[in-house]
């Protein structure tokens, strides 16, 4: 992809609003050093800080600071680059941006620092976006496996499968190319085998990348069931927190409540529903009408029923509604009160949120049924887009393997070709302007 020139140079505030004893403003373009030593004198020595007095355009002081400059290219974006540490005020830090800014800096869009360092070679896409996702992680998992593929990794892994998939193509093609004489280059099993060797290959990648997309995105878990089955008790036995209240009255909970926690470095949103039911007042038909709008997004639901009466008639009326893709682990609750042991039994767990009983066995089995392991030393962080570009390569070298068992080379290349572009697609190898537009503007600014 063919960098385009830079010829302006942009600025913003690279720290977290508020108040914190340092803050910095950061440059980075063609004219960043000009722009810093006319505020705060002469570039020190590149990569190391230097005490500097700064002032505005009228020559009036700012705050006394340290000023860094890192050179092109060897610096985060590959151009000039240039930070001023002051302190960490917001009025301070407005009045150093707009002295950067009235010296003929331009305010830096959302993730332009990181777009640049893209467009400049310094990073892949994937890295970039493990950057964002770095300073979002919510969990020590989820920060280092976000640092693994800011490292590079998970392109390294991605780059070599991509290379695997090229040079098959090419293989072929230039197969093609010699047809005329009377080489069966499909007959000797090479291609099927080195096809099958990808395919394993993907498997593995895909495997970390969904358990990567677990600890970045979390997954939605809606607890629902009949009234006084006590769904909001185990909200609160999960959350570790008295999050919902807790009565022996029939429809106490009359809205969604949610709940961010973190099993092991698996973040779960949990949301604890209304009692399903016919209700008569509205306030209460409204909260089932949500709770069932929730459990159509889930990703996974936790359908408690009581222990001592088992399923009847109501619960098999909620099994028939749900809908059938939806993955559920049904949980027999109140297991205190019938003498039953607590723990796993097949696709039920039986508990007490009562007494906490049973509580870690469920917490197995929903890691369990996330795929999800406590062993993150393969993990990267991954996206959705991630996700799906992998998907694609898979459904691509998929009809490959078809159309070699039908002999047809030249579509089996072209499959290859699909796959290609679909792996270049995580790196920004194969990139659009829609895409890089649409990852950046998530980032903050100054980053």
């Amino acid at each position: 992809m063919e960098t385009p020139p830079v010829t302006d140079t942009i600025a913003a505030i690279a720290t977290p609003s508020g108040r914190g004893g340092v803050g910095i403003v950061r440059l980075s373009g063609p004219n960043a050093a000009t722009i810093a030593e006319a505020i705060a004198g002469p570039m020190p020595v590149p990569r190391k800080a230097a005490y500097r007095r700064f002032r505005d355009t009228a020559g009036r002081n700012i705050d006394d600071g340290l000023l860094l400059h890192f050179p092109a290219p060897h610096s985060f974006t590959g151009e000039d680059v240039v930070e001023l540490h002051g302190h960490g005020g917001p009025v301070v830090m407005d009045l150093l941006l707009r002295a950067v800014l009235e010296h003929g800096a331009r305010l830096a869009r959302a993730g332009e620092f990181s777009e640049r360092a893209f467009l400049n070679g310094k990073l892949d896409l994937a890295q970039a976006e493990a950057v964002a996702d770095l300073i979002d992680a919510g969990s020590e998992q989820a920060a280092r496996a976000a640092l693994r593929s800011l490292e590079g990794e998970f392109s390294a892994r991605i780059d070599a499968l991509a290379e695997g998939v090229f040079e098959l193509r090419i293989y072929i093609e230039a197969a093609l190319d010699f047809s005329d004489e009377d080489i069966d280059f499909i007959a000797d099993g090479a291609v099927a085998e080195r096809l099958h060797d990808l395919v394993r290959r993907l498997d593995d990648i895909e495997r970390s990348a969904r358990q990567g997309s677990r600890l970045r995105e979390g997954l939605h878990v809606v607890i629902a069931g009949r009234p006084n089955v006590g769904k909001s008790s185990l909200l609160n036995r999960l959350a570790r927190r008295e999050s919902a209240i807790v009565t022996d009255i029939p429809g106490t909970t009359r809205d969604v409540l949610r709940e961010h926690i973190h099993l092991d470095g698996l973040p779960l949103h949990v949301i604890d529903t209304a009692g399903l039911r016919d209700a008569a007042d509205p306030v209460e038909r409204e909260g089932v009408r949500r709770a069932w709008a929730e459990i159509e997004r889930a990703d996974l639901l936790l359908l408690v029923l009581d222990a001592t009466t088992g399923e009847g008639e109501d619960e098999r009326a909620i099994l028939a509604r749900l809908p059938q893709r939806l993955p559920r682990v049904a949980v027999y609750n109140k297991c205190d009160l019938t003498g039953e042991p607590p723990g796993v039994d097949g696709d039920d767990v039986r508990l007490s949120a009562k007494t906490g009983s049973g509580i870690e066995a469920l917490v197995g089995e929903l890691k369990r049924r996330a795929g999800f392991a406590s062993d993150f030393e393969d993990s990267f962080i991954a996206r959705r887009r991630h996700l799906d570009a992998l998907a694609r390569t898979r459904e691509a070298l998929e009809r490959a393997q078809e159309r070699l068992q039908e002999g047809n080379p030249e579509l089996v290349a072209e499959e290859l070709r699909l796959a290609h572009d679909a792996l270049g697609e995580i790196t920004g190898r194969v990139s659009s302007d829609a895409l890089l537009g649409g990852i950046f503007a998530s980032f903050c600014i100054g980053k």
